[in-house]
């Protein structure tokens, strides 16, 4: 097994079924550079691993994931005295929009789209909030268990100004109108009314949330490879059919045009609003509530 710094990984069943756990709790498994390039290093083993049959993708901690970081490590990361080596390469040195444009495509887009084919049957396991890009991860997965405290939020249109995040799935998920109040109101979306889209598939107690999802896991685990994939490979190629992965490439470009915007009107050509363009600061900002059919702010 690879050591990690940032996910552990579990083996099941004699190596049928893995788990991959992001393990910064003490982050709110918030996604930092390291994490991601080690995820997409313990995806692609197991896909290599022609033993395994279901990967599980769930958070250590009180939440799933906070999304992207954008915090100390972040910029440590990149400016710090031992930066991360991929703020050297794929795009990492050009100038301007190519730069954040070429980097995000690597490490935020293109990686999730890949993990969303893996070759493999996936599953989230996720608790608490979701944030952000870490519906992203979430919606990379085949099928999604959430621990019954779980919500869901992408609070980057009211606290970045941004226009979701990188890999904009959230039409398909949420559903055209829900998606858009979601998205202008930084609400959060209960475990609930996540089952009753069909974006959740199971909901369990969050006790029980890792022990129910491995039962879960056998249950696909059981099915045949051959069939399992066709399966996952006739459903993904009808939403791509009706324009799904072309939708991401477009939105991805939308989503590069607000970087560049924020980065244009501010002086240090910082890539997204900033308390002065009518945000409030992320560290800041009032607590997300949940979306009321009957109410303008719960």
């Amino acid at each position: 097994m690879t050591d990690y710094k940032y996910i552990a990984v579990e083996q099941h069943d004699d190596g049928r079924i893995v788990r991959i756990m992001l393990n910064r709790p003490e982050a709110r498994n918030a996604q930092n550079r390291g994490l991601l390039v080690e995820l997409g290093d313990a995806f692609l083993a197991a896909e290599a691993d022609d033993t395994v049959r279901v990967v599980i993708l769930g958070g250590a901690g009180p939440i799933f994931s906070s999304g992207h970081d954008i915090g100390k490590v972040f910029v440590e990361e990149r400016t710090g005295p031992n930066p991360h080596p991929t703020y050297g390469i794929n795009g990492a040195t050009r100038q301007g929009a190519e730069s954040i444009m070429l980097q995000e495509w690597h490490y935020f887009f293109e990686n999730t789209k890949r993990w969303r084919n893996l070759r493999k049957i996936t599953v989230a396991q996720v608790n608490g909030t979701v944030y952000s890009a870490g519906l992203m991860l979430m919606w990379a997965c085949d099928l999604i268990v959430a621990a019954d405290d779980a919500s869901f939020a992408d609070v980057v249109g009211t606290r970045l100004g941004m226009c979701g995040v990188e890999y904009f799935a959230h039409p398909w998920e949420f559903g055209p109108r829900k998606a858009k109040e979601l998205m202008l109101t930084g609400d959060s979306l209960s475990v609930d009314e996540a089952y009753r889209l069909g974006m959740v598939s199971k909901v369990f107690p969050a006790a029980e949330l890792g022990e129910r999802t491995l039962e879960f896991a056998r249950r696909l685990a059981a099915l045949p490879t051959m069939t399992s994939l066709l399966i996952k490979e006739s459903v993904n190629q009808t939403v791509d059919n009706m324009g799904f992965s072309n939708a991401l490439q477009a939105c991805f470009t939308l989503h590069q045009l607000n970087h560049s915007h924020w980065a244009q009107i501010h002086d240090d050509n910082y890539p997204a609003a900033l308390p002065d363009d009518g945000v409030p600061h992320w560290k800041e900002a009032p607590p997300i509530v949940p979306a009321a059919k009957d109410k303008a702010r719960s």
